[in-house]
């Protein structure tokens, strides 16, 4: 692996061990049949074959764990910026946290609003829509930057085509997942969906997902909501999330089950 790389301004670098694409790289000296181990690493991003020195793993294999690790912690902590919310029109508004710190600290603060807020996205948005959808930040804002609008635009277009009235998308800042049953309650909403920033790990940073429930309510079972993981670059592209996503909400509006184990998708 090369380590350093010239910049444009003439001065040698560290090249950026993060960039590279594990899928593609092989750390094993002569593998026994380097096609196969490419196209196992193609489909999984488990780091195969990784090497080792004596009962170490190699130097660049522990710093590109220690850089993902800390783009993960980034990730936690990176707040969704205005000009995001300017570009997508969306208004916002937060949970009863008041911080990141009490977000992550005191979870059951972020499935909650207080009164005031309630009113004014009542104020905000279209009553009882067939379907309703929102973005929170959840444990990822790099994920809702990465994957939201583009998830967000396939969505809409997808139940416009389906002919589904849409509720008003707005933005929930430190919001749980469990936020989406008081906006059901809120808008009287029949579909209500939440595009959301999934927990970070080693292997993507930016993972997104989007809960759906039907005829939601203040303490529904959790695992009567749908969920569609893994929306990222590398994983469901966010437009064919999207157009997922509105496929589903087309299916339960049909089928009116109040349980995803009775969804026929």
């Amino acid at each position: 692996m090369a380590v350093t790389d010239t910049a444009k301004n003439g001065k040698d670098c560290l090249a950026d061990i993060a960039a590279v694409n594990l899928r593609e790289e092989i750390l094993i000296p002569h593998p026994a049949n380097r096609d196969e181990l490419l196209r196992r690493k193609k489909h999984t991003p488990a780091r195969l074959g990784c090497w080792r020195c004596g009962p170490r793993c190699l130097t660049g294999t522990l710093l590109r764990f220690r850089a993902d690790h800390a783009a993960a912690m980034d990730a936690v902590f990176t707040e969704v910026p205005a000009e995001f919310l300017t570009r997508c029109g969306l208004f916002a508004v937060s949970t009863l946290c008041r911080s990141k710190d009490e977000y992550l600290t005191k979870p059951y603060l972020g499935r909650k609003f207080s009164d005031e807020t309630i009113a004014f996205i009542q104020g905000k948005c279209r009553p009882a829509p067939s379907v309703q959808i929102y973005i929170s930040d959840g444990l990822s804002g790099a994920a809702i930057e990465a994957n939201a609008e583009d998830t967000l635009q396939g969505a809409l277009q997808g139940l416009k085509a389906g002919g589904i009235d849409c509720g008003t998308p707005f933005f929930v800042r430190y919001g749980r997942v469990r936020a989406m049953d008081e906006i059901t309650e809120a808008l009287n909403a029949k579909v209500t969906i939440v595009l959301i920033g999934e927990r970070p790990g080693l292997a993507t940073a930016e993972s997104m997902s989007a809960y759906i429930s039907y005829m939601g309510y203040p303490g529904m079972p959790e695992n009567n909501n749908i969920v569609i993981a893994n929306i990222h670059r590398a994983g469901t592209p966010p437009v064919e999330a999207g157009a997922y996503i509105a496929h589903v909400a087309d299916r339960m509006l049909k089928q009116k089950v109040l349980s995803v184990h009775d969804l026929k998708l």
